[in-house]
């Protein structure tokens, strides 16, 4: 019984351990793709009922984050990711965003994923130049 639970639980640690490697890459390919600006690459790792919040943005669908937030990729240089902690299903994500013309911002993100994919995202501005842009110069 004994190494019936040991093996149970070595499986269980393997699956966690995978999820959680998955979800850095999700993670990492969301920026990605906005560096890129490579649309498809973001769908792909974007559940079907995707949400997105944002102070400005209430749980839009993933149809209105493509016409609202994803034009914003074209201002889009680089993104430094500064803190990843990963949760089992969930990871909060703080960088330093970078547009084409040399401004800064900074966000901090809260990401939910599920069946291998992002599910949500909710997007907390920082300060410097916001998207959608506040005007800021």
């Amino acid at each position: 019984m004994k190494k019936i639970l040991l093996i149970v639980s070595f499986i269980t640690l393997v699956n966690s351990s995978f999820s959680q490697s998955n979800n850095q890459k999700l993670v990492k390919d969301y920026y990605r793709a906005y560096e890129q600006k490579d649309w498809n690459l973001l769908k792909s790792i974007l559940s079907p009922g995707f949400k997105f919040c944002s102070p400005v943005d209430d749980h839009i669908s993933l149809e209105t984050y493509h016409h609202r937030c994803w034009p914003n990729s074209q201002n889009t240089k680089r993104f430094d990711l500064e803190k990843v902690i990963m949760g089992k299903d969930d990871a909060f994500v703080t960088y330093n965003g970078y547009t084409n013309d040399g401004r800064v911002f900074r966000n901090t993100e809260y990401f939910k994923f599920k069946d291998g994919k992002i599910a949500e995202n909710d997007c907390y501005f920082g300060p410097g130049v916001n998207f959608p842009n506040s005007g800021k110069k």
